[in-house]
């Protein structure tokens, strides 16, 4: 199948290809209790030596790493609108942004041409792995979207049909059950907090569709974010995977399972050493949810945040820049019942610290809906305490949400030498600009090119709402504030600028001329 897909193409590892087929099962939802997992493997007690043998894990893991072919319905569309990953995935739109018009890749990089497509069925291959003797088996929610029927390949080579537990694209986790004839081979969860860059990691599953694989590496970096979701936080390994070893387990050399081989990152479809999988620590929590439950609710607040640069930090008096900057409460939302205000920093939830917008998107999205949670904002010099309800995830898929939202390009005014020429918003500026009746601000009617607030990106057109988190009515209004900021000793001024639909913080520097 396809590679990931964003434009530095990342690419997902669904399967080796799409063919067509006559199959056309249902799959049936259901939601029992797993028994417990197996204990450690006997004999795998430490590391392998160096020029020792990986044998003794890989006969014990194996058993339980399966091969997963989905039948699912090929729509009457245009080659190249057709994503393997099903619009509620969260690599759906980075397959988009890649490829847009160009037609959907081929196995190898290649690339079919538009075309009408008659309906019909295709197959698509994937790894997953065994998690209790009973036929409960985690994979990626993107081997079986929009599967019409699940079909798994044992080890031995035992074909058994599979049947849909639960989904999380967010977590892109999914967990399927098969009917087990007797006690099956299972693998053990490990902690991947514990990995480190240069521990050495294997990767089994069935690239290609060649059959089972092993393949060796070590963790190259961790915490990686590809932009997919709220839970980006991906271990990144230099162990080949390809199409097809998507699910498959990542083990660590106890042979407990560290990862789900998800993604990678590739120039022309296939492994350059640059793999990505879900950590455990993640994974293990989402999949109870889903054995228990069948499905999982995220949490969400209702704010649209971004990052707190140093000189947002100073320029609204904050010791770090750490938190999340909100740069819009959507209306009757939990944050806007809670009173959280556009131009706070969200420093913690719960009592615990956020340092970036990714923190608290994570803990949001890993909260229930209905909990009552302490909200500490940054707010005119101070902190404050909040209590904030969550809410269920909306159905858009935005989370509490760690997505930042449409932002303009503006980053700042200066003090007196910003810069820019204001002035006041007049009927004329309100109608050329297409403003609301109550917009109040000013309005920028020339940008310097040699001075701070062109290095920022502020543009002729652009409205100042407020300077440092305080409200401006005026041209006279603006300079004053920002005036006022630059005398107070701060480096920086912390400007909202409209710009179009859209409203952003930008914090600016102070020149010295």
């Amino acid at each position: 199948m396809s590679s990931i897909l964003r434009k530095h193409r990342v690419a997902a590892l669904l399967g080796a290809a799409l063919i067509a087929a006559p199959i056309a099962l249902t799959i049936v939802v259901g939601g029992q209790t797993a028994q417990a997992a197996s204990p450690p493997l006997p004999g795998i007690a430490g590391p392998v030596a160096p020029g020792g043998s990986f044998a003794p894990i890989v006969s014990a893991d194996k058993p339980a790493v399966v091969t997963i072919m989905t039948t699912m319905k090929a729509e009457t569309v245009s080659s190249d609108q057709t994503s393997p990953f099903g619009g509620d995935s969260p690599f759906d739109q980075q397959f988009r942004q890649f490829f847009g018009d160009r037609g959907s890749p081929l196995p190898g990089g290649g690339r079919q041409q538009q075309q009408q497509q008659p309906q019909q069925k295709a197959e698509a291959l994937g790894s997953g792995f065994i998690v209790s003797p009973d036929g409960y088996i985690v994979t990626n929610n993107h081997v079986i979207d929009h599967a019409l029927a699940i079909k798994v390949t044992l080890d031995d080579g035992t074909e058994v049909p599979a049947t849909l537990v639960g989904a999380d694209p967010k977590s892109d986790l999914a967990v399927i059950k098969i009917d087990a004839p007797h006690p099956l081979a299972t693998v053990t969860w490990g902690d991947s907090a514990t990995l480190r860059a240069g521990d050495q990691i294997l990767a089994i599953g069935n690239p290609f569709g060649i059959g089972p694989t092993v393949t060796a590496g070590i963790v190259s970096a961790r915490g990686r974010d590809l932009h997919s979701g709220p839970y980006d936080d991906f271990i990144q390994i230099d162990a080949p995977i390809n199409h097809g070893n998507s699910g498959g387990p990542l083990v660590d050399l106890q042979g407990h399972v560290v990862g789900i081989n998800t993604a990678i990152y590739s120039p022309n479809g296939g492994s350059v050493g640059v793999g990505f999988a879900i950590p455990s620590d993640q994974a293990q929590t989402v999949v109870a949810k889903l054995i228990k439950d069948g499905a999982i609710e995220h949490g969400f607040i209702g704010v649209q945040i971004q990052p707190v640069t140093a000189d947002v930090a100073d320029a609204i008096g904050l010791a770090t820049a750490n938190g999340a900057l909100v740069a819009n409460v959507s209306d009757g939302a939990p944050a806007s019942e809670a009173g959280v205000k556009a131009g706070d920093v969200i420093t913690a939830l719960g009592g615990k610290a956020i340092s970036s917008p990714r923190d608290l998107s994570r803990m949001v999205a890993d909260l229930a809906p209905g909990a009552k949670e302490s909200l500490t904002v940054w707010r005119s010099g101070q902190s404050q305490d909040l209590t904030i309800t969550i809410a269920a995830n909306a159905s858009d898929g935005k989370q509490a949400t760690g997505e930042t939202g449409s932002k303009p390009n503006p980053a700042g005014l200066h003090v007196p030498t910003i810069g820019i020429g204001l002035g006041d918003i007049t009927k004329a500026v309100r109608q050329a600009l297409n403003l609301p009746r109550g917009e109040a601000g000013a309005v920028i009617e020339s940008v310097a090119p040699d001075k701070p607030a062109a290095d920022a990106g502020l543009q002729p057109g652009d409205i100042i709402v407020s300077v440092n988190q305080k409200p401006v009515k005026s041209a006279e209004e603006t300079r004053a504030a920002v005036s006022e900021a630059g005398k107070s000793g701060r480096k920086s001024v912390l400007l909202l600028v409209q710009r179009q639909d859209s409203q952003t913080f930008v914090a600016v520097p102070f020149s010295l001329g």
